[in-house]
C-alpha cells in the first residue's frame, strides 16, 4: 500500500511507522530477526512473574498492543491466558494467526492505531502489556498520552500493565551519542513536531523509521500522567540481554515498568 501523505496519516503514525506496518517483508522475516533478539527472550522470562497466573475455571484475559506476530501472545496463550493481540500491521496479524493455528491456540487479534483504541469498553480486559518499545514507535506526547489514557480505561481495577521503553541516556554509549542527544534537545525546544528523545534512521530497509526514547522520569510521569501507580520499574542492560541490579551506576538500554490501574 502506497504511503498517504502526512495530513492523512492516522494519529500518533509517522511516516516510517506507516510504512513498517505495511510492509509484508518486514512481516515474513520477523521471526528470524527476533531469533537474534535477546529482549524477547527478556520479555518471555520476566512475563510470568509480572502476571498473576491464570485461575483455572475462569478466564484471565490479556491484551497485547503492538502485537506483531504473536511473539508475546501466542506463548501467554500457552499459558493459559485469553490473548488479544491488537497491532496496526494487517501482514503481522496474518502470521500471528497462521503461527497460533500451528500451536493449536486461540488468540483473537484487532487491527487498530494504537492511539484509536475507542473500539474496546471500558474496564473489559485483566491485564496489559506492550513491550519490545512499541510505546517509543507512537509519534507525539499528546497521542502517547492518549493511548495510555486508553490503557487505563480499558483495564479492570488492580489491571497490572507491563510496559518497555528504550533509555535516551543510552545514546551516549554509542557513536555520536552526545550530537544526537543536543540536536534531538535543540529540535525539542525549537520544532513543534518534534519531542526530545524522537529519532529517525534506517532500519531493515526503511530509510524514516521513527522511535520516541525515555528518559525514567518521563516514562513515570507519562504513566502516572495516565492514571497508573507505579509498582516496579526494572532497569535493562545496554545488550538486553538481562535486568541490571539497582546497586550497578551504569547507563541502561532500556525499562520495563509495571504499573497498576489503581
Amino acid at each position: 500500500m502506497s504511503r498517504p501523505p502526512l495530513w492523512q496519516l492516522p494519529p500518533g503514525v509517522s511516516p516510517g511507522i506507516w510504512d513498517y506496518t505495511h510492509s509484508e517483508s518486514i512481516a515474513d522475516n520477523y521471526q528470524q530477526f527476533l531469533a537474534e533478539t535477546p529482549l524477547v527472550r527478556l520479555d518471555l522470562e520476566l512475563l510470568p512473574s509480572v502476571l498473576p497466573a491464570p485461575v483455572p475455571g475462569k478466564r484471565t484475559s490479556v491484551v497485547d498492543l503492538g502485537c506483531g506476530n504473536g511473539r508475546t501472545a501466542i506463548p501467554l496463550a500457552g499459558l493459559g491466558y485469553q490473548v488479544l493481540g491488537v497491532d496496526l500491521s494487517q501482514p503481522m496479524l496474518e502470521n500471528l494467526a497462521a503461527e497460533a493455528a500451528k500451536a493449536a491456540l486461540s488468540v483473537a487479534a484487532v487491527r487498530a492505531n494504537l492511539v484509536q483504541l475507542d473500539c474496546f469498553a471500558d474496564e473489559s480486559v485483566d491485564h496489559a502489556i506492550c513491550l519490545f518499545s512499541t510505546l517509543g514507535m507512537v509519534q507525539g506526547k499528546k497521542y502517547r498520552k492518549k493511548f495510555l489514557t486508553h490503557v487505563c480505561r480499558i483495564l479492570r481495577p488492580g489491571g497490572i500493565f507491563l510496559v518497555h521503553a528504550h533509555n535516551r541516556g543510552a545514546w551516549l554509549r554509542h557513536p555520536g551519542g552526545w550530537r544526537r542527544l543536543m540536536r534531538s534537545r535543540w529540535l525539542g525546544w525549537t520544532t513543534a513536531d518534534h519531542d526530545f528523545g524522537d529519532h529517525v534512521y534506517g532500519y531493515r530497509n526503511l530509510a524514516d523509521m521513527f522511535l520516541h526514547s525515555f528518559s525514567r522520569r518521563e516514562l513515570l510521569s507519562a504513566l502516572r500522567g495516565a492514571g497508573f501507580k507505579i509498582e516496579q520499574v526494572e532497569r535493562i542492560d545496554i545488550r538486553g540481554t538481562r535486568l541490571l541490579s539497582p546497586f550497578v551506576p551504569t547507563i541502561p538500554g532500556g525499562f520495563f515498568v509495571i504499573a497498576k490501574k489503581g
